[in-house]
């Protein structure tokens, strides 16, 4: 294999790693850029892949592409689809992929995301146990319902949150297993999540809580699964939806510091190894607007992140700073986050509206900041939400009014 030679390489071809690509090409009409994937596929939507629309089939599936082939060529981007980085050399400034091609650049980014983690149980490896995280896991599913007749979901998350919708839609008997008290423990407070399960319950979808499940039953295939106290249920198709990790592994060793969840970067998202940036899912990044170090996985925040590093690379100074939102709808109620939501030692919660009723939030509170919050169908209010914790507003004695639902944010 021979030596390819960029100035900029990215690695991750993404929201992230893809933005940063068309930025750079805008900023320098003339650096070599080179992608590395390691999906088998161009550009595509990863929020799509979610969208009930897509999933039965009811929009044309060529619309999950974002990128043409002609759009690589036409940018002097040169992709390298189905590549994994498996060294990162600091000294000579080169990556060795998994093929034996080596790639020598003058900046790196990056932009692999997260994976889905995989079910470590007994009998996770049988046929119809599927995740949903890439085109092709997308792709298994929507082939796989068209002769299941009952789900198992795994986990109370996105994941478990949307695809409850969708294989309702699609007809399957559903049932969520989850090992916490409720529905999307711990980011949401209980009456939130409450609220959440109402809505799945009342779709028809069976909630198993507090429970953990012991392996999965059948031979080849899915027919069920045991349960640690040795109940079972039946299924002949299971989503895992056990969260995501990063793999960082070529990174770390290549002399990058990782930290809890990702790749450590300031907040020009600069890695502690001088020209290497880090964008999107896979980076722990200084937030400016919080005070404290971060990990946000939306595709809005991959996608500004991508432009922030792509502007640092090409040699200016811009620090990233943005309010993370993320909303997620199924069965009738939209379930929002805004900044950090999770209630952590040291803050502070503040609740607006009745659980009981059809809307609710959990303000979240640092010091005499709001820094987070999530609601429960009051999308309408995360604009003022943004520019109160984007502009560290001291809100400590507005508490009553906060608690008001008819007070105007």
């Amino acid at each position: 294999m021979g030596m390819i030679t960029a100035r900029y390489l990215i690695v991750g071809g993404g929201v992230a790693g893809t933005t940063a690509a068309e930025v750079i090409r805008k900023l320098d009409p003339e650096g070599g850029i080179v992608v590395v994937s390691e999906e088998p596929h161009r550009f595509y939507s990863r929020v799509m892949l979610s969208k009930p629309q897509f999933f039965l089939g009811q929009i044309p599936f060529d619309r999950i592409w974002l990128k043409t082939e002609e759009w690589y060529l036409e940018n002097m981007v040169t992709l390298l689809k189905g590549r994994v980085v498996v060294r990162l050399d600091p000294e000579e400034n080169s990556v060795l992929l998994d093929d034996g091609a080596k790639i020598r650049f003058d900046k790196l980014l990056v932009a692999t995301g997260m994976c889905s983690r995989k079910w470590g149980i007994i009998g996770a490896q049988k046929r119809c146990v599927h995740y949903l995280r890439t085109l092709d896991d997308a792709v298994g599913v929507m082939n796989a319902v068209k002769t299941a007749r009952r789900a198992v979901i795994v986990g109370s998350g996105f994941v478990s949150f949307e695809m409850c919708e969708m294989l309702r839609l699609a007809g399957l008997e559903v049932e969520a297993i989850i090992r916490e008290r409720y529905f999307w423990e711990p980011l949401l407070d209980e009456a939130s999540g409450r609220m959440v399960e109402r809505a799945l319950e009342k779709s028809g979808i069976k909630i198993t809580r507090n429970t953990l499940i012991d392996h999965v039953v059948g031979d080849d295939a899915v027919e069920g699964v045991a349960f640690k106290d040795g109940s079972r249920t039946t299924c002949d198709m299971i989503i895992a939806g056990i969260g995501v990790f990063c793999t960082a592994d070529w990174v770390q060793q290549g002399g990058v510091e990782i930290g809890r969840g990702g790749v450590l970067a300031n907040e020009y998202l600069e890695t502690s190894r001088h020209d290497v940036w880090a964008a999107g899912d896979a980076v722990e990044y200084q937030d400016v607007v919080l005070g404290e170090r971060t990990q946000i996985a939306t595709w809005f925040n991959a996608q500004m992140q991508g432009r922030t590093a792509a502007t640092n690379m090409t040699g200016k100074r811009k620090v990233f700073r943005m309010v993370s939102t993320m909303t997620a709808q199924a069965f009738g109620i939209s379930v929002s986050f805004v900044g950090s939501p999770m209630l952590l030692a040291g803050r502070q919660a503040v609740y607006r509206g009745d659980p009981a009723g059809n809307s609710f939030i959990k303000f979240v509170l640092k010091g005499k900041e709001l820094i987070g919050a999530t609601l429960i169908n009051r999308s309408e209010e995360i604009g003022a939400l943004v520019q109160l914790i984007e502009r560290n507003v001291d809100v400590s004695g507005m508490l009553d009014k906060l608690a008001d639902p008819s007070f105007d944010l």
